[in-house]
């Protein structure tokens, strides 16, 4: 039983993270129909952006010493401000000449803007190609324990972020006007004009939001694993990227609700495969569960099937 309920507690901690990236990926989808394969890339440039901003005010050389209180809460709003500045620049030199184009031009531009953000993050003026380990800017302590379980400071934070996060994303997208206006422009972008909609300002400001969602992933990434800071043209920060891709894709493309229940169906999936059955396939467990689902409801669990007149 300790171990089922440990299990479970982490696997909602990392799915949490997964939902947050998968979001950016959802509303990028929702409203423009393709898929922004950079978005890993601003969930990296987010972790190392906490990192240089925790080293830059000096908490990375206090070693033992605790940070001041306000250290992680400030270094979370720097990074996500930075990559919100960075995905209103992807959208507008990027992707808004491209908005009439054919999707594959829009697609190569994608992977090229993911390959220019690894290249030049290993810059030595920028993050460099050596590993680091995150400072510890939250407390890694145990703050209860329930039957044998421990429920850490920093997973709980994860969580509970995550939760405040997506609640507001929610209550923007399904209760203010300016989501009513997203919500208009992913149906049709003309009929939303000529409603008096400015849909090139709805559209920087979906990616500015899915920016900044992918940003503090990577700072609650690296929160919980401080050695996982890998360089930035490293293969992990890419296989995060598409397993958020295929938590989107799980919940249904284009839901924002589906994305917060794909990314926590795969953290799941992950963590319990990893603990009841081998640990080095948990990357299987996550793909095979991709299969089932495509199987059973090819537009994901919570999507609507789209049907076109021929």
């Amino acid at each position: 039983m300790t171990k089922l309920l440990q299990t479970l507690f982490d696997g909602l901690a990392v799915g949490s993270l997964y939902a947050l990236i998968a979001l950016g990926y959802t509303m990028v989808y929702g409203i423009l129909q393709f898929i922004n394969f950079a978005h890993s890339d601003v969930f990296m440039t987010g972790a190392w952006v906490a990192y240089v901003v925790a080293a830059t005010a000096g908490w990375a050389a206090l070693g033992g010493d605790a940070p001041p209180l306000y250290a992680g809460l400030f270094t979370l709003f720097a990074s996500m401000l930075f990559c919100a500045i960075l995905g209103f620049g992807i959208e507008r030199l990027a992707y808004r000449p491209l908005r009439k184009a054919p999707r594959l031009n829009v697609l190569i531009t994608a992977i090229g803007i993911s390959l220019f953000l690894e290249n030049i993050g290993q810059r030595p003026e920028l993050f460099g190609t050596q590993p680091q380990k995150m400072p510890q800017l939250l407390p890694d302590t145990t703050l209860f324990t329930i039957a044998d379980v421990n429920f850490r400071v920093v997973d709980l934070t994860v969580i509970a972020v995550a939760l405040v996060l997506m609640a507001v994303l929610q209550w923007l997208v399904f209760h203010t006007r300016l989501g009513r206006a997203m919500r208009a422009v992913s149906h049709n972008f003309s009929v939303a004009s000529l409603m008096g909609i400015n849909v090139d300002a709805v559209i920087s400001f979906t990616f500015v939001v899915g920016s900044a969602m992918a940003a503090a992933a990577g700072f609650l990434y690296v929160m919980k694993y401080p050695g996982a800071l890998k360089q930035p043209a490293d293969s992990t920060w890419i296989l995060l990227g598409l397993k958020c891709f295929v938590a989107a894709v799980i919940g249904g493309i284009g839901n924002v609700r589906g994305a917060m229940l794909g990314g926590v169906l795969i953290g799941l999936m992950e963590m319990f495969g990893a603990a009841y059955l081998s640990p080095h396939m948990r990357d299987i467990y996550v793909f095979s569960l991709l299969i089932i689902v495509l199987l059973v409801r090819p537009a994901g669990l919570l999507g609507r099937a789209t049907v076109e007149k021929v």
